[in-house]
């Protein structure tokens, strides 16, 4: 196929709004024309490949084209394309079902399918607020979340959320939450050097804060919220796995319950299936997106024990029903190629065969960066790596945010066949499961160039 370059441009220039973008960055720029993606690689129109080191937003889980996921959306697309999934099933939601009861703890029973990571989100609000509505436990109405948070654009998910560069503005049109501090190990008076894989032993003084909101208000407060091991957007901020049993416990003792956004940690992202694992614990309520179709197709599952889907079986005329639904919920192309990558985790077993290059991964990272005098923090988790640029390490000072090092280190990386979107000053790596040792290298050794140039630049 020939594509016209010039025309492509000018068309996304004159009409189309890209998100998280200001539009004005690219007055005088051009972002990448992407035509073809293969494995690790994105290939431009003039034929440049780049490394998607952020795996496509974070979606991409077995690498792009797998032939196993391209044979399930063909044959699918000769069975069935869509259709209402309200009074209406099929066998190809009742398989994504199926296969991945076999990853998740017993007592999560309850399937309910969106289609994006911020509804998924929603649908967990929504039934955790009307829980307790249905069993008459009218005033516990409000939530808690944690600073650096990020569950979604919706307006339930900004409600939770708690980055403000993203939310700040929405502010007047959310309802009120309870915001606890953020685990946040590296701005912790009792933090290592380095976050590292957050594995150190600590007093959890993250928690005390969240812990005097439950003795306070715990008889208006219906669920806390959180990213297990990993506040993604808000960082890519590693915490420890202890921070999430005690948090398990907090919420059994005042009765409140307990949501896990695992939307980007699913599927394999921190080194677990689900980073739940890593502390022993389990949610009460379970968000489920982006890795769930391999990062081709949008698919979202909320998972509920049986005990929350008790409280919504009754009686129609009781009023207990659960009014909510997508028109693409459970599409069958979707679910089709979720249950093809479902199976790839059960008969590749990914997370064993590249454990080698995920330690590898997190070796060359402090080997690379530890020495350099503007690497705040380094931390890690499964395959997602990040450092934290500062302009004096030993006091832990930023950058000034209107140098924009993060940008242009993102402008260069693609110069120099990488991906590196920042979070502000915070470079990180959200890699595919079908990373190699030789993949790593080459992406870490390219990065470490592009932000030594950068930073020896704009200082």
């Amino acid at each position: 196929m020939r594509w016209d370059k010039k025309k492509i441009l000018e068309i996304d220039r004159r009409h189309i709004w890209h998100p998280f973008t200001q539009m004005k960055d690219y007055e005088d720029r051009d972002p990448p024309v992407i035509v073809k993606a293969r494995g690790l690689m994105l290939e431009t129109i003039e034929g440049k490949l780049l490394y998607d080191t952020i795996s496509s937003w974070w979606t991409n889980i077995h690498g792009h084209l797998h032939p196993a996921l391209n044979e399930a959306l063909r044959r699918q697309l000769e069975l069935l394309d869509h259709v209402n999934f309200s009074g209406f099933t099929h066998p190809y939601a009742v398989e994504v079902v199926e296969r991945l009861r076999a990853f998740l703890p017993p007592s999560l029973t309850r399937f309910f399918f969106s289609d994006n990571g911020s509804t998924a989100v929603e649908v967990a609000l929504k039934m955790a607020f009307q829980f307790w509505q249905n069993r008459g436990f009218e005033k516990k109405t409000r939530f808690v979340c944690l600073e650096n948070a990020y569950h979604g654009d919706t307006i339930g998910a900004v409600s939770v959320g708690g980055v403000d560069l993203f939310f700040k503005l929405y502010k007047p049109l959310t309802f009120e939450t309870f915001r606890a501090p953020s685990p946040y190990c590296y701005r912790c008076e009792e933090g290592p050097t380095f976050t590292l894989s957050a594995t150190h032993k600590c007093q959890l003084t993250c928690l005390r804060g969240l812990e005097e909101i439950l003795d306070r208000h715990a008889g208006e407060i219906c669920a806390v919220i959180v990213e297990p091991r990993l506040q993604a957007a808000g960082g890519m901020l590693v915490y420890p796995a202890e921070y999430l049993k005690e948090l398990r416990r907090l919420c059994d003792t005042h009765g409140v319950l307990l949501i896990f956004d695992e939307v980007a940690t699913g599927f394999g992202r921190t080194g677990t299936m689900f980073a739940l694992e890593q502390a022993g614990v389990v949610p009460d309520i379970i968000c489920l997106a982006k890795g769930l179709t391999g990062g081709y197709l949008p698919l979202a599952l909320t998972v509920a024990t049986e005990e929350i889907y008790a409280a919504f079986y009754a009686d129609y005329l009781e009023g207990k029903t659960f009014y909510h639904g997508h028109s693409f919920t459970a599409n069958p192309l979707c679910c089709a190629v979720a249950a093809a990558s479902l199976k790839l985790f059960a008969e590749e077993r990914p997370l064993e065969r590249s454990k080698p290059a995920r330690e590898y991964f997190h070796r060359r990272l402090q080997e690379l960066f530890s020495g350099e005098d503007y690497v705040g923090d380094i931390r890690y988790v499964g395959y997602v790596g990040a450092i934290e640029l500062v302009a004096e390490r030993e006091k832990k000072t930023p950058f000034p945010p209107e140098k924009r090092f993060g940008f242009q280190i993102y402008m260069r990386s693609l110069e120099e066949g990488l991906v590196l979107r920042p979070l502000g000053d915070v470079i990180y790596w959200f890699l595919p499961l079908c990373i190699t040792e030789e993949d790593v290298e080459e992406i870490l050794s390219r990065s470490q160039r592009v932000i030594a140039e950068i930073i020896g630049r704009l200082r």
